[in-house]
């Protein structure tokens, strides 16, 4: 992990963010499906939101986990570190997501390591509360292990990429995805704010091939590319050439 990190959040909103406003930023994501309205103003009420700055730690593998945490806004980045100190990228997270909360499923300690990567938003249970809210309104576990099991189906995707697929067609994959599930819209192009070796980490290739294929698809328009983020500017075209490699 490179960069200055910091553990604790910069910002705490106080009495004067409406409980309203915090529903209405979070009403449409999957964690409330299916749920009252009066269930889900009780159960954003119990949590406190804060604001994290970019390259901050929300938390660190083998912490205790005592949060649950729904990003509201923003990307997290989720690592792992094997037995020789190399970092695996296991997920980039978006606006909705839930980031550590595997201690769902009888987890007492982070597996992983959550950075932030963009400025983002957040609300933050207690683990003991968020269990108590989710005996009262089942609906609420039932959508926290249905996002869970979706994100184990996309890590099982990504393995699969790996072993079936050639370089230009995981790198264009996951271009595609991290678009729909990070990118930011930037007029008529959307963001993604990753580097060049966090998508070759990704994607299970090398630098210098992601860089080799940035590049060439720079030149056609497809992206730009900066020192930490990728500009798609024709999802269709990036889907065809890749797809044609």
């Amino acid at each position: 992990m490179t960069g200055e990190t910091v553990r604790e959040p910069v910002l705490e909103f106080g009495n004067g963010n409406q409980l309203s406003q915090r529903i209405a930023r979070v009403q449409h994501f999957s964690l409330f499906s299916g749920i009252s309205a009066a269930a889900r103003k009780e159960i954003v009420s119990a949590a406190r939101e804060k604001l994290y700055s970019r390259r901050q730690i929300l938390f660190m593998q083998d912490d205790p986990m005592e949060r649950v945490i729904l990003l509201v806004s923003g990307a997290v980045k989720t690592t792992q570190n094997g037995r020789n100190g190399n970092e695996v990228i296991l997920r980039m997270s978006g606006p909705g997501e839930l980031i550590g909360a595997n201690g769902l499923v009888c987890v007492r300690h982070h597996q992983a390591t959550a950075q932030v990567m963009s400025s983002s938003r957040a609300l933050i249970w207690n683990a003991a509360d968020f269990g108590a809210l989710s005996v009262r309104f089942p609906m609420l576990r039932t959508n926290a292990s249905g996002m869970l099991g979706e994100h184990l189906s996309d890590l099982e995707e990504r393995f699969c990429e790996m072993s079936t697929q050639s370089a230009p067609l995981r790198v264009g994959h996951e271009i595609a995805r991290l678009a729909n599930r990070i990118g930011q819209r930037v007029n008529d192009a959307v963001k993604i704010q990753l580097s060049r070796e966090d998508l070759a980490q990704l994607t299970g290739t090398t630098l210098f091939t992601v860089s080799r294929l940035l590049s060439q698809w720079k030149k056609l328009g497809i992206v730009t590319v900066g020192r930490e983020f990728v500009m798609v500017h024709d999802a269709q075209g990036l889907a065809e050439l890749s797809e044609s490699n």
